[in-house]
């Protein structure tokens, strides 16, 4: 098996009423508790925008600096993401066109590596 990364971005999301957002959710939700059923869910999180940041950090010298929030010319942000784990691509597709049915916008797919998921020992 494998962990994936299901992700789309806020820029690709155009502006919602309340009520559709919500319609949204309960669509999201649906296809999650089927990632849940079939036992390859890990971890989702959609609520995440530009106002979800908390501070930027870079290395500098060796040690962090931080700053408040984005840099302003940061165009694209993470809009809300899921991991799978599943045995292969063709699964993982599966999954992230269903989330894109559901919500009816677009998503990525991302493999994490072998190693990293696995972890080092």
């Amino acid at each position: 098996m494998s962990e994936y990364l299901i992700a789309f971005n806020d820029e690709w999301v155009p502006e919602h009423t309340l009520e559709q957002l919500q319609a949204k959710a309960v669509a999201g939700w649906a296809v999650i508790d089927e990632m849940k059923a079939a036992g390859v869910f890990v971890f989702t999180n959609g609520g995440i925008d530009a106002d979800t940041v908390v501070c930027s950090v870079v290395g500098k010298d060796g040690q962090p600096v931080f700053s408040d929030g984005p840099y302003a010319e940061t165009k694209e942000h993470l809009g809300g993401f899921c991991v799978v784990d599943v045995p292969d691509d063709e699964t993982a597709r599966y999954w992230a066109g269903r989330l894109a049915v559901a919500l009816d916008w677009p998503q990525e797919v991302h493999r994490f590596p072998r190693s990293v998921s696995e972890g080092r020992n």
